[in-house]
């Protein structure tokens, strides 16, 4: 029988790119056999307390369909841990709700409140699925770009806001810089979107993950902002297992409900051998110990690359990822992560991906959530390369 049909009849719904410029770059890593530090995930062992919850609970029988907010047990031991914060997040069990991967939860976020031809406020650098998620939902994405050391140009974003704008996404802890939002900023997004009902879509995958004494705010923390946020948090960075895809929004009941109309005929609810899990390991987590491990491989990172020819404006506030600068090239970021990966064996992600129009920064973004080996066999390549 003829195939009667190809791509050309099925219409394109975002701008993104085919392949990510993660993909991209952890592609070309195993074509070269070079270290991978481009994607952000780590690749040391996940806790055994964890791997043996997980098995602990298939043998109770976690294995049919959980509730659609999540399992009871997840839910209730998120309000716990939510209030022991060190700046403790007030909520009740009606504010919370368990989805499958945080990329989900802000796709979801904006399905539930976007109408076509809604413009949705991007800070870039941004990562790279807003933007598709965005424009798949309907919406219009208006770019703001944030300064030179990343915190945001309010003055830019107050122009930027229209009748038409209907959400603005904010992304803090941010990646790529871990830049951390302070109580500041977050005073001013209420003051320019009050009295406007614009909705804030915030990305806070990171959040227990700050250095160097930094605390952390939430769009949830803020009184105003708090009725009009979606809050969306990853169980895969916070306890260091990606591949699980589980996270959890916070926002007002209503907003929630709202927000479950749509989730419940996309995925409905989220694998419950997982939710049971990590319920159980959120019982015995220690938060600053795991905050010290990631600092120390920030710190350790940073040593490692002592002597070669990057520089870097700070250490990166939270997160997984260093921003490095190659002095003394021609070429652009792009061309750069290429060159280093096929010549010196060591894989970054190029900063002008997190822009629409590409442009060049002349830095790379670097992920230290590795094993200690790791970052050495990364820094004695590039010594080699460059003769350090």
């Amino acid at each position: 029988m003829q195939n009667i049909v190809n791509l050309s009849m099925i219409k394109r719904k975002h701008s993104g790119q085919d392949m990510s410029i993660f993909s991209e770059m952890s592609a070309l890593a195993a074509k070269h056999r070079a270290v991978n530090l481009s994607q952000g995930f780590p690749d040391y062992e996940t806790d055994p307390r964890l791997r043996k919850l997980l098995g602990e609970a298939s043998d109770l029988h976690y294995n049919q369909y959980p509730p659609m907010g999540g399992l009871p047990v997840l839910r209730e031991n998120l309000l716990t841990f939510n209030r022991q914060r060190e700046i403790p997040l007030q909520l009740e069990l009606e504010n919370i709700m368990i989805t499958p991967g945080a990329s989900y939860a802000i796709f979801m976020a904006l399905a539930t409140v976007l109408e076509p031809g809604d413009e949705v406020i991007v800070l870039e650098p941004s990562y790279d699925s807003y933007v598709p998620s965005i424009e798949t939902n309907g919406g219009v994405p208006v770019y703001v770009s944030l300064k030179d050391d990343f915190t945001v140009d309010f003055e830019a974003l107050k122009n930027a806001v229209n009748a038409k704008t209907k959400a603005i996404m904010v992304n803090s802890p941010h990646n790529p810089s871990g830049y951390v939002w302070t109580q500041s900023d977050w005073n001013q997004l209420a003051e320019i979107t009050t009295r406007t009902g614009i909705f804030v879509i915030s990305d806070e995958v990171y959040d227990i993950l700050t250095y160097d004494g930094n605390p952390f705010y939430s769009a949830f923390h803020h009184p105003d902002l708090c009725e009009r946020c979606f809050s969306i948090f990853s169980f895969g960075k916070m306890f260091h297992v990606t591949g699980w895809k589980v996270g959890y929004v916070l926002a007002s009941a209503e907003l929630l409900a709202a927000f479950g109309r749509v989730h419940q005929y996309a995925a409905f609810c989220v694998n419950a051998p997982a939710q049971y899990a990590l319920a159980k390991y959120l019982e015995v987590f220690d938060v600053k110990e795991n905050r010290r491990m990631m600092q120390h491989k920030r710190d350790f990172f940073t040593e490692s690359f002592a002597g070669l020819p990057f520089s870097f404006d700070q250490k990166a506030g939270a997160g997984y990822f260093q921003l490095l600068k190659l002095e003394d090239t021609d070429l652009n970021d792009r061309e750069l992560a290429f060159w280093l990966t096929e010549k010196a064996g060591v894989a970054a992600v190029p900063l002008s991906a997190f822009y629409r129009d590409r442009q060049k920064t002349g830095l790379l973004r670097f992920c230290f959530a590795k094993k200690k080996e790791t970052i050495e066999r990364a820094a004695l390549n590039l010594k080699k390369f460059f003769g350090s």
